[in-house]
């Protein structure tokens, strides 16, 4: 098969992705994650026509899955190592990008929501941080903790991690998620009897 010179529907939404995670989505216009994924911005409508909050919304749909992907593979080995694969996987964003981008999930989460309706965008992110405190607290239950113990540290480490990456990008600076780990690691310790 003749390969297209049409961007993938895949690269506009990761652009859109990398472009949130770090300016945020109101500051970043459909025509900007067009331009920085280098595609067309009629390519772009075409694939999204309700615009904006549609890619925004599977921008960060898209994230979560890159994500979950990485912590169902470790969270085999554990709780522990899931949390170990989610830290190391945003260090490597923040240094990467020399503390540039952050959790695209995240930039839309915070955003303020129009008063009459909750945007796509941010139902999205609602969906991702369930997904992620899901997978923690099953991992956590599997190996000992019990039902509302697991939900309570699965929904402290997205939040703690989530805000940790924010700290980072501030203060330019690792010390934040080695902080954290710390605790979180303690916890986790605790929870599951070891």
């Amino acid at each position: 098969m003749p390969k297209s010179s049409t961007p993938s529907r895949e690269r506009i939404v990761a652009g859109a992705a990398d472009m949130i995670s770090r300016r945020g989505l109101s500051a970043t216009s459909i025509r900007e994650m067009a331009k920085h994924a280098k595609a067309p911005l009629g390519s772009t409508y075409h694939y999204f026509p309700e615009g904006k909050q549609q890619l925004a919304s599977e921008a960060v749909l898209y994230t979560g899955d890159w994500v979950a992907r990485s912590l169902r593979k470790e969270l085999e080995a554990g709780p522990a190592a899931g949390l170990n694969a989610f830290l190391a996987l945003w260090r490597k964003i923040v240094v990467d990008t020399d503390f540039h981008a952050g959790c695209p999930v995240l930039a839309v989460a915070i955003e303020e929501p129009p008063a009459d309706d909750i945007p796509p965008a941010l139902a999205a992110a609602a969906e991702v941080f369930e997904q992620w405190e899901g997978l923690l607290a099953g991992s956590l239950r599997e190996h000992g903790a019990d039902d509302e113990r697991a939900a309570q540290i699965a929904t402290l480490i997205v939040a703690a991690v989530e805000g940790t990456v924010a700290m980072c990008r501030a203060k330019h600076s690792t010390e934040p998620l080695d902080r954290t780990a710390a605790q979180l690691q303690t916890l986790i310790a605790a929870a599951v009897g070891g």
